[in-house]
């Protein structure tokens, strides 16, 4: 697994430039929970406590991270796009930023059959955020 989020990480970094700018890495996942972090340094705002942009952004990548694992272990391709996000800020974030993605059981079967799916994540900031996005994972049509 450690492999795998080092490729999830390497892939964010090289195509999503802000990602490395943050610091984002993917730390661990255990028990369908999946966790990262971010640069504490690179994220503050005027008040020393995350910026707001960067809770979104770090929280949203968090998401297509977990919807990336889980195309892995189904052995599916898809390309995963954010369609909609909410997120609701409760308090200052003032330690290391620590993201988790919490379990979910998406249906995939329709990248199967060569159509979307959408699935929706629910990530926490240690508390301190939570962030609900719903993922659309276009199906790779083939070259005619």
């Amino acid at each position: 697994m450690r492999e795998t989020l080092q490729r999830l990480t390497r892939l964010w970094h090289d195509t999503i430039p802000l990602s490395r700018f943050m610091g984002i890495e993917a730390v661990s996942f255990v028990d369908g929970v999946f966790t990262t972090r971010a640069d504490q340094a690179a994220n503050k705002n005027l008040h020393n406590t995350m910026f707001a942009g960067s809770i979104y952004s770090h929280a949203a990548l968090t998401g297509w991270g977990r919807v990336w694992l889980a195309l892995e272990a189904a052995g599916l391709e898809g390309d995963i796009v954010l369609a909609e996000g909410n997120i609701r800020y409760r308090r200052p974030v003032h330690d290391l930023p620590e993201c988790h993605a919490l379990p979910l059981n998406p249906d995939l079967t329709p990248l199967a059959e060569g159509r979307n799916a959408r699935v929706t994540v629910t990530v926490s900031l240690a508390g301190r955020a939570e962030f609900v996005g719903q993922f659309v994972v276009m199906a790779k049509r083939s070259a005619r």
